[in-house]
């Protein structure tokens, strides 16, 4: 392998880790799944976030699990241990940010569904690691006082998971915590409508990745963020 070459994506327990091409460590971005899993689905979407030129880890919450089904989906999220879901969200971003190129400097988190919830949860109770938060279709009502991060959201006008209430509603308590969100909408596409397979809008998706790239870059790469020693 010569040195042009990326070295390969690897699993490394119950995480999913990829550098940028050429192997060096770039700014980091924490992936969390939606409740199908740690997907190939997900795997090619880390793949995505790296060639922009960050670290990129996404672990798995479901422990091996990929769930075909909306039940089976429920099922397994209803037999999840809070605790220990949150655990390792909280880990696998002291991980990250100690594989990341400045380990004094927040990550990015961008989140599917639960795993979009997870990330505006992380934000608030870690908010001295997480610059900024991208959502996907996932809402939180917690207070946002202490985060320090700015947030991105995406979300369809035909969701029957995430109303136009509970969206509202987790953009309020953001904002209630002085911080700057940055929210978007798109008619006709449902939960889920990023992801290939479950409800996938392909002109909603393109839109949502161009939007994430951009406020990606600019938080990570452009504008940079704050250290926290």
């Amino acid at each position: 392998m010569s040195d042009q070459e990326p070295p390969p994506p690897y699993k490394a327990g119950d995480a999913y880790l990829i550098n940028p091409p050429g192997g060096s460590a770039g700014p980091g971005v924490l992936v969390l799944h939606s409740w199908w899993g740690l997907t190939n689905w997900v795997r090619e979407f880390c793949g995505r976030v790296a060639e922009l030129g960050f670290t990129v880890l996404a672990p798995d919450l479901l422990n091996g699990i990929q769930p075909t089904t909306v039940a089976e989906g429920e099922a397994c999220l209803a037999g999840l241990s809070p605790d220990e879901l949150s655990g390792l969200v909280m880990s696998s971003a002291h991980t990250l940010r100690a594989v990341a190129l400045e380990q004094t400097k927040p990550i990015g988190v961008i989140g599917f569904s639960m795993g979009g919830s997870m990330g505006l949860w992380l934000a608030a109770r870690l908010p001295e690691s997480v610059g900024c938060v991208v959502t996907y279709y996932g809402g939180q009502s917690i207070d946002f006082d202490e985060a320090r991060a700015n947030f991105q959201g995406h979300f369809g006008t035909e969701d029957n998971m995430v109303d136009e209430e509970e969206r509202v509603l987790t953009e309020s308590f953001i904002g209630l915590g002085d911080n700057q969100t940055d929210f978007h909408l798109y008619p006709g596409a449902g939960h889920w409508f990023a992801e290939a397979g479950h409800n996938f809008n392909a002109e909603a998706a393109d839109l949502a990745w161009s939007r994430t790239v951009a406020f990606l870059t600019e938080a990570l790469l452009v504008g940079g963020v704050r250290d926290t020693t």
